[in-house]
C-alpha cells in the first residue's frame, strides 16, 4: 500500500447509492459457491452475517455525537457514512438469507430483527461501555475493513478467484464504499476528543485475536454444515487461504493503526478509488444495472 497524505477523503462525501444485487438469479449459487473452496465459502459466509448487525453497531456509535460534530462537512460524511452502512446492512441480509436457504445455520447467530432478543442484549453491551469506547471500536473496525477492501480491490489474484458472480459484485461494492468512508468514524473520534491510549489499546487487544477468533469461526461454520464434511479438502485448502494473497501479510497492513498519530488518509486509496468507480459505476459500469 502506498502511504501518503489521502486528504481528498477528508473533504468529500461518500455517496449513498441504493443497490439490488440478485443473489441466486438467474442461475442458483452452488453450495460452496468460491470455486468449490471449502474453507473461503464459510469465511465469505461469516463475514456477510456478520456484517448486518456490525454496521447497525457502527451507525448506533457515531450517532452517539451527533450532537458533538461542528463541523459542516463531517455532518455530511457521517450522513453518508451512516447512509452507505445501512444499504450495506440491507445488502448483506438478502445474501445472508439465500446463505441459510442454502444450509449456513452458523448465519442464523447473525440474523435478528429490530427490538430482538440478541439485538437488545448487543445495545446493552453498548451501552454500558463508554460512548468513547464504543466509537473507538467501529473506528478499529473500519481500519479493518479498508485495509482489506484495499487487498480485494488492489490485487488481481483475488479479483480472478472464480465464484459467483453476484457474490463478488456485493464484495466489490461493498469494499469500493468502505474506502470512500474508511476515515469518517475516525475523523469522529478524533473531533470529539478521543484518546489516542484508547485507540492504540483497543487496536492491540483487537489485533491479538483475530487471526484465532476468526478462525475457530470458520471452523464452527465448517462443522456445522454436513457438506463440508471432507477433512482432507479443508486441511488443505485452509493452509492455501493462510498463505495467499487475503491473509497471508494482512496483520502487517492492519498493525500501523497502532502507531501514534497515525490517520486512515495516511494510506493514500485515490488511484484505487478513481479505479473503481470508473469500473463499477462509470459510463459502462458493471453494477450501473444494479443501481435502485
Amino acid at each position: 500500500m502506498t502511504i501518503g497524505q489521502d486528504t481528498q477523503s477528508r473533504n468529500a462525501y461518500p455517496k449513498v447509492r441504493r443497490m439490488r444485487f440478485r443473489f441466486g438469479q438467474p442461475e442458483p449459487m452452488s453450495h460452496h459457491f468460491v470455486q468449490d473452496d471449502i474453507p473461503l465459502t464459510h469465511l465469505i459466509a461469516i463475514l456477510s452475517g456478520a456484517f448486518p448487525p456490525g454496521e447497525e453497531s457502527f451507525i448506533r456509535s457515531v450517532r452517539k455525537f451527533s450532537d458533538d460534530i461542528k463541523d459542516p462537512v463531517l455532518k455530511k460524511r457521517v450522513a453518508a457514512f451512516i447512509g452507505q452502512e445501512a444499504m450495506h446492512g440491507q445488502q448483506h441480509r438478502a445474501l445472508n438469507d439465500q446463505l441459510i436457504e442454502m444450509g449456513f445455520p452458523i448465519v442464523r447467530i447473525f440474523t435478528f430483527g429490530p427490538g430482538a432478543l440478541r439485538e437488545r442484549g448487543l445495545i446493552m453491551v453498548e451501552n454500558l461501555v463508554p460512548r468513547q469506547v464504543h466509537l473507538a471500536v467501529t473506528a478499529l473496525a473500519e481500519h479493518y475493513t479498508s485495509t482489506l477492501a484495499v487487498r480485494v480491490l488492489g490485487n488481481e489474484a483475488i479479483q480472478n478467484i472464480p465464484g459467483d458472480p453476484e457474490v463478488w459484485n456485493l464484495l466489490n461494492w461493498h469494499a469500493f464504499e468502505e474506502l470512500e468512508h474508511k476515515s469518517v468514524a475516525f475523523d469522529v473520534f478524533r473531533a470529539t476528543g478521543g484518546s489516542e491510549v484508547v485507540r492504540i489499546v483497543l487496536m492491540a487487544g483487537t489485533y491479538a485475536f483475530t487471526i484465532p477468533v476468526v478462525s475457530l469461526g470458520v471452523a464452527a461454520s465448517i462443522l456445522s454444515d454436513p457438506r463440508s464434511w471432507r477433512p482432507i479438502k479443508v486441511v488443505r485448502q485452509s493452509i492455501r487461504l493462510y498463505r495467499g494473497p487475503i491473509v497471508k501479510g494482512l496483520m502487517k497492513e492492519i498493525r500501523p493503526y497502532m502507531r501514534p498519530g497515525f490517520h486512515p488518509d495516511d494510506i493514500d486509496t485515490n488511484a484505487l478509488l478513481e479505479r473503481w468507480r470508473r469500473e463499477l459505476f462509470g459510463a459502462h459500469g458493471e453494477l450501473l444495472d444494479r443501481l435502485g
